[in-house]
């Protein structure tokens, strides 16, 4: 992590922190900050992204605007969490394009991708109203796509993964209590509940709203994967090509993940705009809004094809949907949804450092 102005406001912010810590049984943060005296640019990276921008401590700090110090932990560690997308996305050129143009970017790419399996499809096949996916699109063509575009959104993830790693100093062996600790962590999002009441969305009350929108999307994304998994099996395995019954399994995990996608997604994307704006960072907005957009796109057109599916229009569907999917894939490294990588490096992070060093509540 390069040292940058944000790095140092932030490391200026925490320093404060530490020397007050009322805020210390808040969250994961401000436990790893007492452990510290003194903050690498990696360390500051590294609590930036364990942050969950709860903002239970903007509220509560006494040197918060309109204070002379203007201690804005959350907007502070956003700032930095945006920029360690940047420094550890790989090829790094791409990550600077989607932060200045990432809701454009997504849509471009989606509606691009769409068009072109449209336009390589013949009318006859595209808008013929009965037999299966593939007789509308070949399943070695999606497969082929399908790897190409998921295997290089695994190699680019993985490469920011090692350097985020590098930088956040982490010593000693991966053990298995480690995991297990920072697995629950992620598995229950029990940061985003700040010191156990919820999470402050715009004011000093506190709501578990986030909270549950977060376990919405999460486990609806879960949900389809599931489905595609199943659907997989049950093509490679049992040689049963889709589309599948209602009843099927993967007919019943898309349905619902879908749902749960469309409804986590479209109540974080209501709360961008009712937020208050001091303790975020406005500019980093729209690549926020792109990633809710296209998560809740993928579901959308994904129970639209369910819907279409034995009509005429199930080609186009097809097209489409698969174009949202393959988008995601694309701007996966470099979108917010790196944070689905590097927020669990930082929560195993923490769970070392907890097992080598408990502390009261932790």
């Amino acid at each position: 992590m390069r040292e940058t102005e944000a790095v140092a406001r932030a490391r200026r912010d925490i320093e404060i922190c530490n020397a007050c810590r009322y805020c210390e049984g808040f969250c994961a943060v401000f436990p790893a900050i007492e452990l510290r005296r003194e903050f690498s640019a990696g360390d500051v990276g590294y609590l930036a992204n364990l942050c969950h921008n709860c903002r239970g401590c903007y509220y509560a700090c006494q040197y918060a605007p309109p204070h002379e110090w203007g201690v804005n932990v959350p907007a502070a560690l956003a700032e930095v969490r945006a920029e360690s997308y940047a420094e550890y996305a790989w090829p790094r050129p791409l990550a600077a394009a989607f932060a200045r143009n990432g809701t454009l970017l997504s849509l471009a790419a989606a509606l691009g991708i769409a068009m072109m399996l449209v336009c390589s499809i013949p009318a006859d096949r595209l808008f013929a109203a009965r037999g299966t996916f593939y007789d509308i699109i070949p399943l070695w063509a999606m497969q082929a796509v399908g790897v190409a575009t998921f295997g290089f959104a695994l190699l680019a993830l993985a490469m920011g993964a090692r350097a985020f790693w590098r930088d956040a100093g982490a010593r000693g062996r991966i053990g298995p209590v480690a995991v297990g600790m920072a697995l629950w962590d992620v598995l229950t999002l029990k940061n985003l509940g700040g010191g156990g009441n919820g999470c402050n969305d715009n004011s000093e009350a506190f709501s578990m709203r986030r909270r549950w929108l977060h376990h919405a999307m999460f486990y609806g994304f879960l949900l389809c994967f599931a489905a595609t998994t199943t659907g997989f099996v049950y093509h490679a395995l049992l040689d049963w090509p889709a589309p599948y019954p209602l009843l099927s399994a993967p007919v019943l995990l898309g349905t619902g993940g879908g749902l749960m996608m469309i409804a986590g997604c479209t109540g974080l994307l209501a709360m961008k705009f009712v937020d208050d704006p001091v303790p975020n960072v406005r500019r980093l907005l729209g690549g926020e809004v792109a990633l809710l957009m296209l998560l809740a796109l993928i579901g959308v057109t994904g129970l639209v094809l369910l819907a279409v599916r034995a009509t005429g229009a199930m080609g186009l569907a097809l097209a489409v949907h698969l174009g949202f999917i393959l988008a995601f894939f694309v701007v996966l490294p470099y979108s917010k949804m790196v944070h689905g990588v590097y927020r669990p490096a930082a929560l195993l992070r923490r769970a070392m450092e907890r097992k080598m060093k408990p502390l009261g509540g932790e």
